[in-house]
């Protein structure tokens, strides 16, 4: 037991170091570990390689949030984060921004346990009808959200252009030989990172102080959104194609919160949730459905063969004591951060930031031996199209196209 706690703790920490590693992708960490595995187990049982996957899944996902949030250096999860934590930092929120994040992250690792039993009734069977129908599913919710998202004909067109060509560039990623974990970190790194922050060079030239007496307000509407991040990370769990970044676009609609609204935190708040669960439902798939939804989820099917209800109920364990911890390590890590940024020219905090999403990029291009000119292209091309939105009014999540215009023909190539 002792073996099992110990790699609970180790796992979240390392967790915590990854997550505020931009460029460092959970993956990149699980696969290491289960390509240690093999020697591993000679000391340590399959369970705790297990147990510190999941905690560390558990801990980056929480994390990750602080540096797309004062940085604006983007994953694929926190993407949509990056423009409503940008702001609340202007705005002096930055410390209850990290909180807004943690605590939607932690309630919905709750929400998504307490209705366990029912997503056991109901989501298996969904699951095997909806396959062969996913394809029309994204056409149809990404159309309706297209209408909803925008007031006007003039950016309804606009946004179906975004949706288009970032679904484009998408669909470029994934038809190149090249790792597409490569490509999609320049990509994002364009389309969400350096595209906000150089718009946001129009701003002022510092950063605020940053409020020390703020109160995060657990209303009914924040209450609301945090259970709409456990169910919604719950059902994309099940969901081949959807991830925490397209399942935000869709509870935008549903929470009627925005990337755009006035307060954020509602937003951050759902998108957090998401991410969060998400993670801990991609390993309740595997004894619901026995088909991984992540890739921490596939290195664990691999090291433990047979996903029986006590593993289950393990997992469980591991999940809510990971939320737990690193909810405390965000808030603490996070005010650490923003203590240090507020006495930085805001200017040249950005322009650094620029740099090392750029660095990040080329670092990986070339530990992966990839083609320079590809990836510096495809950077260009990205940001280029990031700015758009800003300039045009209407939301950035229409670029997550980037992943979803690709799910719809691979879906639909898949069944017909």
């Amino acid at each position: 037991m002792i073996d099992l706690i110990i790699a609970c703790i180790f796992g979240i920490l390392i967790g915590c170091i990854t997550g505020l590693f931009p460029g460092i992708h959970v993956n990149t960490s699980g696969a290491i570990i289960y390509t240690l595995s093999p020697y591993l187990l000679n000391f340590i049982s399959p369970e705790a390689i297990c147990i510190f996957l999941a905690s560390l899944a558990i801990s980056h996902a929480l994390l990750e949030f602080i540096p797309s949030i004062l940085l604006g250096v983007p994953e694929e999860s926190t993407a949509l984060s990056i423009l409503p934590g940008h702001r609340m930092v202007i705005e002096g929120r930055g410390k209850e921004a990290i909180r807004i994040v943690s605590i939607g992250g932690y309630g919905a690792i709750i929400i998504t346990i307490i209705t366990l039993p029912l997503f056991i009734l109901i989501l298996p069977n969904f699951h095997n009808i909806s396959k062969p129908y996913l394809w029309l599913i994204l056409i149809l919710i990404s159309i309706i959200l297209i209408y909803k998202l925008n007031y006007n004909n003039k950016n309804r067109l606009w946004s179906l252009i975004l949706f288009l060509l970032s679904g484009l560039i998408g669909w470029s990623v994934f038809e190149t030989p090249l790792s597409s974990n490569l490509s999609l970190m320049a990509t994002f790194t364009g389309l969400f990172g350096i595209s906000t922050i150089i718009f946001s060079l129009n701003d002022d030239s510092i950063i605020p102080h940053q409020n020390q007496f703020f109160e995060v307000d657990l209303d009914k509407t924040k209450l609301k959104n945090i259970f709409l991040g456990g169910i919604s990370g719950a059902i994309l769990g099940f969901l081949p194609s959807f991830g925490p970044a397209q399942g935000g676009i869709i509870a935008q609609d549903i929470s009627n919160t925005s990337d755009e609204d006035d307060d954020a935190s509602n937003f951050l708040t759902v998108i957090s949730g998401i991410n969060t669960s998400d993670c801990l439902f991609s390993l309740i798939s595997l004894y619901l459905i026995g088909n991984p939804r992540s890739g921490i989820a596939i290195y664990i099917s691999y090291i433990i063969k047979k996903f029986t209800l006590n593993i289950l109920i393990m997992f469980i364990g591991v999940s809510l004591t990971s939320v737990s911890l690193s909810l405390i390590f965000a808030i603490l890590i996070g005010d650490k951060f923003i203590n240090i940024i507020e006495k930085i020219d805001y200017m040249k905090t950005s322009k650094i930031a620029i740099f090392i999403m750029i660095i990040i990029v080329y670092i990986f291009t070339i530990i992966n031996k990839g083609p320079l000119w590809y990836i510096t292209i495809l950077l260009i091309s990205s940001t280029a199209l990031g700015l758009i939105p800003h300039f045009q009014g209407v939301s950035k999540s229409h670029l997550m196209g980037v992943l979803i215009v690709p799910a719809i023909i691979i879906y639909f190539n898949m069944y017909y």
